[in-house]
């Protein structure tokens, strides 16, 4: 049932929302944001211990001005989404600034293929979609598959709907990373949010001083086909979204394949924390982020401070 009412609020906003006027829309968001926010849920007591990294010493009233400034900005992708199929394309173009377009560009040009890594910040659906557009430069990325499955139907046929492929995760009987190997091989784009994976295969980094796990997909993918990896930043400014695209990571030396991917992944975070650092309320992650977080972890340092008497003789 639960899963119904979910998949059936997201068909809503997608068939309502965009015959809404924008000014309309705009104030619906924020006031859905600040309902959110005021009740204090699960997603938003995360949001805060997540900003409190990124903010440390703010006060308990900074940081919670900083969560609702947080969910206005996720609400605003929400919102964007549901209306970007009928945007056009002067629209698309109106609403986003990207700098360092030329090092896209040049890999590209010289057949080297890209990855653009990205974490959860503001929209790059807008930021995919203007790639397709305005430069007509077709790329593929990835989708978790969703529960209920006709969720991630929707949301597989609105990506590929702004010009994307998509390749699911899980479950689609072939190898997804060697898709993305051929891809690039053939000198095209892959565009993958990278910045959480607590799973067994993450990698750890520092972030924030504090260590987190984050997807070794983008730093291997550009080492085994030689394309050029390059970081991206997303923030909202006004009524218009910027994106900087940074100076591709290239391999260090070393034989190592193994550090090496380390090396890489660590460079990405460090990229990412800087942005996000600059504008903390346009990163919407809702979820247990640090290790330290993890109930795994918090029971461990518990068991260490709180140690039990042996009952070995």
């Amino acid at each position: 049932m639960r899963e119904k009412l979910v998949e059936s609020g997201y068909a809503a906003g997608w068939a309502t929302l965009k015959l809404l006027p924008e000014p309309v829309v705009r104030v619906l968001g924020d006031q859905l944001a600040d309902a959110t926010w005021r009740r204090q849920g699960k997603g938003v007591r995360q949001l805060e211990a997540n900003l409190a990294r990124v903010r440390p010493g703010s006060s308990a009233a900074e940081l919670r001005a900083l969560s609702r400034a947080g969910m206005r900005s996720y609400l605003r992708y929400w919102m964007e989404s549901f209306r970007l199929p009928v945007w056009s394309d002067r629209k698309i173009s109106d609403r986003i600034q990207v700098d360092g377009i030329e090092y896209l560009t040049t890999a590209l040009a010289e057949g080297r293929g890209a990855v653009i890594a990205l974490p959860h910040m503001a929209n790059w659906d807008l930021a995919g979609a203007w790639v397709v557009r305005h430069l007509g430069i077709s790329f593929t990325t990835v989708a978790e598959r969703l529960k209920p499955e006709s969720l991630f139907d929707r949301f597989v046929a609105y990506r590929e709907g702004l010009g994307m492929e998509v390749l699911a995760l899980t479950g689609s009987g072939g190898s997804v990373f060697g898709t993305l190997a051929r891809r690039l091989r053939e000198g095209r784009m892959v565009c993958l949010v990278g910045d959480r994976d607590l799973s067994d295969a993450g990698l750890p980094v520092r972030f924030f001083g504090e260590t987190t796990k984050m997807p070794a997909g983008p730093a291997v993918l550009a080492q085994r086909t030689g394309a050029a990896l390059l970081p991206v930043t997303l923030w909202y400014d006004g009524p218009v979204m910027r994106a900087t695209i940074h100076p591709p990571i290239e391999p260090g030396e070393g034989a190592d394949r193994g550090a090496v991917t380390r090396e890489m992944t660590q460079r990405l975070a460090d990229v990412w924390a800087e942005g996000i650092a600059r504008h903390p309320q346009d990163w919407h992650m809702l979820q247990r982020f640090w290790l330290a977080d993890l109930p795994a972890a918090r029971s461990a340092s518990a068991s260490a401070a709180n140690p039990q008497p042996s009952t070995r003789g």
